[in-house]
């Protein structure tokens, strides 16, 4: 398709930053009973909140009918309608502190073009270096599916939770939670604030949880009761959540130092994998 060949090696560049301030907007979107100021210039930024370091400042007119900004510019146009974050790993290689450059760079290091049954799909991956004034701090794989737009809603296969862990933690989702998400990280996609737009445009049934909302409730989780961050992370999207359920945090550890994540719908079937590991 046209864009595969010239977008591998592709590469871009950012500095981003969190301040305090936007620590705080962070703060109360996540976690409970959050009080400002609890987190200051020169603390350590908890995992995974750097996702809000790099908004995608295109111009309103280079934003597409999704709410994202349109493909064709560093991101390919595949000739799919539809895109989605769905997955990624990371290796914590030092701290991030709130208030300190964090340089990026960038690069699409492959597309892979699939069939999901009768479905044409792509998998693109996105190779991320932070770093600070000290080093590098952060290497990062991300993975969007590209997807036509379907004309009705056609769920995966669920995979069932598991029935015994170390922990089962519930989190209320609603739409002022998802709009606080997408505020904070600048993340226009309509699916996830817009519900006629989701509903019958991309035919889902309800406002999409982000998945790297769902990634990092885990990652908090993880980091709680481990008591310390992960090294490593990997997660992936195996199920759309909504808006009308709340999302259930769940987490096991392994004698490897490492624990088995997800999050899951009330019924019990999975929405985010993810493995967490500590050397």
């Amino acid at each position: 398709m046209d864009g595969t060949t010239s977008a591998v090696g592709r590469t871009a560049r950012a500095t981003g930053a969190i301040t305090a301030q936007q620590a705080d907007q962070i703060g109360a979107t996540l976690r409970p009973h959050w009080v400002a100021g609890s987190l200051c210039d020169g603390d350590a930024l908890p995992p995974l909140w750097h996702w809000a370091a790099f908004p995608p400042t295109a111009p309103m007119e280079e934003i597409g009918t999704d709410g994202h900004p349109k493909l064709g510019g560093f991101l390919p146009d595949l000739g799919l309608g539809r895109r989605m974050w769905a997955g990624g790993s990371l290796h914590f290689l030092a701290p991030v502190h709130i208030g300190e450059a964090m340089p990026r760079q960038s690069e699409i290091v492959s597309v892979e073009h699939k069939q999901a049954g009768s479905t044409p799909m792509a998998v693109l991956t996105l190779r991320h270096r932070i770093d600070t004034a000290r080093g590098p701090a952060i290497a990062e794989d991300q993975t969007i599916v590209y997807l036509p737009l379907p004309d009705r809603y056609s769920p995966p296969k669920p995979i069932p939770a598991p029935e015994a862990a170390d922990f089962d933690e519930t989190v209320a989702m609603d739409p002022v939670r998802l709009f606080r998400y997408s505020a904070v990280t600048f993340n226009g996609h309509r699916i996830h604030y817009d519900r006629d737009y989701a509903t019958q445009v991309e035919h889902y049934p309800a406002l999409v949880v982000h998945g790297p909302l769902q990634a990092t409730l885990l990652i908090d989780a993880a980091t709680r009761h481990a008591g310390r961050p992960p090294e490593t992370f990997r997660y992936r999207g195996v199920h759309p959540m909504f808006d009308t359920h709340p999302l259930r945090l769940i987490g096991t550890k392994s004698e490897d130092d490492t624990m088995t994540l997800c999050t899951a719908a009330p019924q019990g079937h999975i929405g985010t994998q993810a493995t967490a590991g500590w050397s």
